[in-house]
Formats: C-alpha cells, structure tokens, sequence
C-alpha cells in the first residue's frame, strides 16, 4: 500500500517518453510506481481525471528577496504551481530570514548578488573582496553568485575575473549581461559570452538582450541564437512576460540608479531621473510593486506615484518591454544537435508579479509552438540538470515526489506536492518553511536554520538533451 496515489491524470514526463493516462504513487516522498493503472489501494488516493500531471515545475529565475518588491515570492510561487526555483539575486540572509514566516514548502537554490552598490562597495573589487563574498556566501547557505550587470554593472576586466574566480570554487555563476562598458543588450550578451571564455556560465534571461535597442529585434533574437549555439557551455533561460523587473530607486542627485530603468525609461521617451520616473508613472508606462495583502502586484497611475515618492523612491518597478516576437521564439528554437538553444522556460518572477509559466507558457503549446511534453522539458526536466538535481525533473522511480498538477484548458495549477506533500491544495497554499539547495559547505548552516538542505555540486558538468 502506497502513501498516495494520483489517478487518471495525462502524465507527462519527457525524460522516460511518457505522455498518457496513468496513475502516480508515492512513497517515502518519493516516486513509487507510475503505470496506466495501478493495482491495489493506496493510504490516500486522488482523482485527477481530466488534469495533467508533470515533474514539479522549476522556475530558473525568481527574485524572492524583498528589496524586489515583497517577501511574498515563495508563497506566490507556489501559487503558480512552482515547487523548486533559482533564486537570482538574494539578499541571501533576507530570503532565509523570512523563510520561518513566509516559507511555503517550495525548493529554493539562492545566488548571492555580486554588484555595486551592495556587495561591493565600487564597480571595480579587488580579487580578495570577490574570494570573501564568494566563500561567505557559499558558507551561509548560497548556491552561487549573479552579477547584476544590466542594474549595477562591474568593470568588463572585473567581471571575467570574478566569473573565473567563483567557477574555481565551484560556485554557480550567473550573470545579467553588462558592464560599465556594454548595458542589457545584444552588445552586453556578446561580452559576456566571450568573456566566459568557454566556462559554464548561466546567462540570465535572453529575451532581455533582444528588445530592439541596438538592431531590429528580431535580428538580435537571431544573433543571440547564433551566440548560444557557437558557445555550447551557456546555459540560460527566457522568460514569456511582457513585463520587466527592476528597482525605481533614484540617487540624491536624482538620476536613476538601475541601468535597466535607465533603458526602459529612455525607450519610451523619458529622462533618466526622478522627473522621468513621475512622468513615466502618469502616464501608465511604468509600474510600482506594492503589498496588495500577503501577495505582490503592479499599480500605476497617481496612486503608483504617491506611493513611489512616500517610499523616497526605493521601490520595486515594472515596465512592459519585452516584444512577444523573441519570447515565442526563443522558446522554440533548436540546435544542429537537437536540443533546445534556450535550456528553460523561466519567469524572473517571484516576488514580481508575473509568475506566468502556467498562465502564459501554456499558450506556446496552444500555439503549436512546444508540444506539451517539450514545455514539460523545459520547466522541469532542463532546469533540474541545470541546478544539478539528478532527482528531479522527472518520474523515475525513485525520483522525488515533486508534482505540479494543472488544467490545461485554462492554465491554472490545481495542486503541487514536494517530496510528496501537499503544497497547495485547492487554491491554497498549504507548505510550510523551504529546502534550501546549496553546496555541501553550505549544509551545517542551513541545517541550523531548521530547514532541510539539498546538496549538490555546481561544479559537475551539465549534459544538454535533445528536445522531445
């Protein structure tokens, strides 16, 4: 008798050529038994007729720490029927400080941000800052560190350096492109790509460099393309929002602190400073996250500009910049070799309101764009190998029970379970605290926060699959 069993759902899982009715089961947390029909009673059983159940979703690219908008992330997440994701910025002690309050059961891997103003005190470290943030942070319960280039860029020189540096350590090294040199754009995709010098790197987001500010865009969506192919040790994401994520944050001299706000300002029209941010609010260009009561979402308007000048302009934003054109198609695009030129459907969601895998990347499907078991492949089964969990992404036995069960007919999560409990349950989340993936230097710390780590190595090489 299993622990639980889900029944008479279309299962999907790419990985062991799976996509039919079955049934699932679960014990131990784990998975059991997967057959057309499973013989026997389970302790507890569900009926998901008429669902669809895959591998737990892994979002690569979240933001949970609350100077993005609110500590709400992991409970939005799993909402979204997100049970494992990237966290990629930190701060990493104000995403585990929050876990006790606002946990909800989901996997959550943490980068350390690497950038100026914050973990540096200049745009060009010394070696020695980068080895001590690298070493504290994978100590405290870090995966990695990001370079936030497109906000708050390093030196070109400085940003190979700490990239290299955190590699020799097996940290996860994710960059947003740019530097002082190149801002988020195809010119900052190219530096940072011949700057990885062949290393792995995961670069953030690529949809960000193809929004039509250096070429038309769609011949940057084709130039990116052509860099990821030629550059086998990329690893990356897109995401299939409209909209952005970034900090409205201005300076005592009133200019504009994020470079992304600075692009997203100028592209339609306004000054790149506290006047340009007012009028890009009154005018419904610009978006100020705001607490709408346990969750995150977007306001603008007079209300968005009270509230962005009683904050002193230290608020989370939002801008809808990125064409759908390059979103659908770098969803969709193939290598010679037959495996996806983007690894991931991710959303740079979390706290930022636009936790869309479902509501939006479901559509792709709808389009013919992926088949359901490619978008499968993509939001689970190609970030599990990217974070190196070898137990997740799929429904082999013995593989963790981490589930997303969904209607496909409107796009919309039904249940998650991780490690075979419930997660959320009819429109509520039920999960409490986290798992933290972490390297194994990062174990003792988390394990006396009271949470459970998962341990893996960064440093293991990530061998790409072809596309179902």
């Amino acid at each position: 008798m299993y622990d639980l069993i889900l029944r008479g759902a279309r299962v999907v899982d790419p990985l062991n050529g799976l996509d039919a009715v079955a049934d699932v089961a679960m014990e131990n947390g784990k998975i059991a038994e997967v057959a057309p029909t499973i013989a026997g009673s389970g302790r507890e059983e569900i009926d998901f007729t008429g669902l669809v159940v895959q591998p737990g979703i892994i979002d690569s690219h979240v933001h949970l720490g609350s100077i993005w908008g609110s500590p709400f992330g992991p409970k939005m997440l799993a909402m979204a029927g997100v049970t494992t994701c990237l966290d990629m910025a930190g701060p990493l002690a104000d995403v585990l400080d929050n876990v006790p309050q606002y946990g909800a059961g989901i996997n959550m891997a943490i980068l350390q941000y690497a950038s100026p103003p914050f973990t540096f005190k200049t745009s060009s470290p010394s070696e020695s800052e980068m080895v001590e943030l690298i070493e504290t942070s994978l100590a405290e319960g870090a995966l990695g560190v990001k370079l936030l280039g497109g906000h708050y860029p390093l030196e070109p020189k400085v940003s190979s350096l700490l990239v290299k540096t955190a590699l020799e350590r097996r940290a996860y090294v994710a960059w947003h492109a740019g530097t002082t040199e190149n801002g988020s754009n195809i010119n900052g995709m190219r530096e940072a790509v011949e700057m990885a010098a062949g290393r792995p790197l995961h670069l953030a987001h690529i949809n960000a460099y193809c929004r039509g500010a250096v070429k038309p865009e769609m011949e940057e969506c084709a130039e990116a393309e052509d860099l990821l192919i030629a550059n086998p040790n990329i690893l990356c994401e897109a995401y299939v929002s409209p909209k952005n994520g970034t900090r409205l944050t201005c300076g005592p001299d009133g200019k504009i602190l994020s470079k992304v706000t600075g692009n997203c300002l100028r592209r339609f029209g306004f000054s790149e400073d506290r006047e340009g941010v007012r009028a890009a609010l009154l005018a419904q260009k610009a978006f100020v996250v705001y607490d709408a009561g346990g969750y995150s979402d977007l306001m603008t308007g007079p209300e968005a500009l009270a509230r962005w000048e009683a904050a002193g302009t230290d608020v989370g934003g939002s801008f809808n910049v990125n064409p759908p054109l390059p979103r659908i198609e770098l969803a969709r695009a193939v290598r010679p070799d037959g495996a996806f030129v983007v690894d991931a459907i991710s959303t740079d969601g979390g706290c930022i309101p636009r936790n869309v895998i479902l509501s939006q990347g479901l559509s792709l499907v709808k389009l013919d764009v992926l088949t359901l078991p490619q978008f499968v492949q993509k939001t689970s089964l190609n970030p599990a190998r990217m974070l190196r969990l070898k137990t997740k992404g799929h429904f082999s036995v013995g593989a963790d029970a981490d589930i997303t069960v969904y209607d496909f007919a409107t796009q919309t999560p039904v249940a998650s379970f991780v490690a075979g409990r419930r997660v959320l349950w009819k429109g509520e989340v039920v999960g409490k605290s986290a798992s933290v993936i972490c390297t194994e230097r990062g174990r003792a710390a988390i394990e006396a926060r009271g949470m459970k780590a998962v341990t893996v190595d960064p440093g293991e090489q990530v061998e790409r699959l072809k596309a179902v």
